[in-house]
């Protein structure tokens, strides 16, 4: 499916060099099309991308490969409809030889919002919950040295496969492992994102020391996660769903997450940026056509969640490990 021993050269000389014990051994059993039904069919979708020829590629304002006029239009076809077939796509968009992958996601404005407050040039990053790996590519165009996702979906492996086979050289790698499964990557990288996951989390101070253990001292964290707004005692705590989602576990207001990152130790601890999830930036669409936040706001008040709570609220919070 893919040759990671580029990573595991890569790994070599570096604190992180112990994954290579078990690492490989991992891997292999975790890609064993016998243990996982769907995966079989991903890959046949995979193999079903049509030869292309050598492509373009632009970073700087999205994941835009190749030009529409570089191929004809039954392989433009045939490549939408392999591409179709890992359905559904979240995290994006993408363009493909003018094949628009419109993800529930408009994970660009995202990105602008997070970019201007990163320094990325020649670090080791680590992407917890990477999904598809949208923002890896974006991380690596913003001048990272090496860039590993850890995400346990394999379909979104199979995503970021099927983008990576048109940047092959790329030291942008996808692990389908959690954060847990990974051998102790103490003191690893030099910034860790940790993007949607939080509120997933039951033990929110566990994942904060977690993600500072992974950083070399004076790393940088960057992490984005629901909110409410209040002072430093506010925090919802969802009685079953929040959006219709069942594993929302709590959302924190700013000034209580900033708390709960210096009680994890964590130092210059910032807020950068705050919005409202808009229905503009996360939608169904072609490309995922199953419900998504448009369905999951109160139809007579989209200020609230049809559980009656504060809609979507998202902050993005940098913050340093002690050095």
């Amino acid at each position: 499916m893919i040759d990671y021993q580029p990573l595991f050269h890569a790994l070599r000389n570096t604190p992180l060099e112990h994954w290579l014990d078990n690492l490989p051994q991992a891997l292999n059993q975790r890609l064993d099309t016998t243990n996982h039904g769907d995966l079989a069919r991903w890959q046949a979708a995979l193999e079903q991308i049509p030869s292309l020829p050598q492509a373009s590629i632009e970073l700087q304002h999205g994941v835009r490969i190749g030009h529409p006029e570089a191929i004809d239009e039954s392989t433009q076809a045939a490549l939408r409809q392999a591409l179709q077939g890992l359905h559904p796509w979240r995290k994006g968009p993408f363009e493909l030889f003018g094949v628009h992958i419109d993800t529930e996601w408009r994970s660009d404005w995202k990105w602008q919002r997070v970019a201007p407050h990163l320094d990325l040039r020649g670090k080791r990053i680590l992407d917890v919950g990477c999904g598809n790996g949208y923002y890896m590519w974006r991380m690596w165009q913003a001048g990272a040295q090496l860039v590993v996702g850890v995400d346990p979906n394999l379909l979104f492996l199979n995503q970021f496969l099927a983008i990576r086979r048109f940047m092959p050289e790329a030291p942008v790698w996808q692990l389908p492992f959690t954060l847990e499964e990974l051998p102790e990557p103490t003191d690893g990288f030099d910034a860790v994102f940790s993007m949607g996951v939080l509120y997933h989390r039951r033990a929110p101070i566990d994942h904060l020391l977690q993600l500072k253990a992974c950083l070399r001292p004076g790393g940088e964290l960057v992490m984005e996660t629901l909110v409410v707004e209040g002072d430093a005692q506010q925090c919802l705590v969802p009685e079953d769903r929040y959006a219709q989602m069942r594993n929302v576990w709590f959302l924190p207001s700013v000034p209580l997450l900033e708390r709960f990152l210096r009680r994890a130790g964590f130092q210059d601890v910032r807020c950068v940026d705050q919005a409202h999830t808009s229905t503009e930036e996360q939608r169904s669409t072609d490309w995922m056509r199953f419900q998504s936040l448009p369905d999951f706001l109160d139809p007579e008040n989209p200020a609230l969640t049809r559980e009656g709570y504060p809609a979507p609220l998202r902050a993005v919070i940098l913050a340093r490990k002690p050095g």
